[in-house]
């Protein structure tokens, strides 16, 4: 952790925001992924994250792990498509937009908070260090 530890805290927390981020836009980006009927679909990421060190004053955030959506995705009829199965049916990914747009929602607030509080912490030590130049 840093001499400071507002920075290890809101930085921790900058990180997990920015593997959500990353997961939510992988899930995003492949919403439209097709399989054929007999693979497995496209698995969505979930991000578990954890605290650190939580009430002795200079814990923050990490990632746990990342938890994968269901691998059978929803089976979709489309006839005409070349991955189509004999029955025409084809494998299309289980994720909900309207879900990852929130969660894509939340995560950048998240970021944002983060980065606000080791802005405001630099700008009030900066200040703490020009009253003792100015003394």
């Amino acid at each position: 952790m840093t001499s400071f530890p507002v920075f290890g805290v809101a930085g921790s927390g900058v990180s997990v925001y920015r593997k959500w981020l990353d997961a939510v836009s992988d899930n995003l980006s492949n919403i439209n992924t097709v399989n054929p009927a007999g693979e497995d679909a496209f698995q969505a990421r979930y991000v578990v994250a954890r605290a650190v060190q939580y009430g002795d004053g200079v814990g923050g955030a990490q990632v746990a792990g990342i938890e994968l959506g269901d691998p059978n995705g929803r089976m979709v009829y489309a006839p005409d498509h070349p991955y189509a199965d004999a029955e025409g049916y084809i494998r299309t990914p289980d994720i909900d937009m309207a879900s990852q747009m929130a969660q894509l929602m939340m995560a950048q607030r998240g970021y944002q908070a983060n980065l606000a509080v080791v802005d405001r912490a630099r700008d009030a030590y900066s200040a703490a260090i020009n009253v003792g130049r100015s003394s």
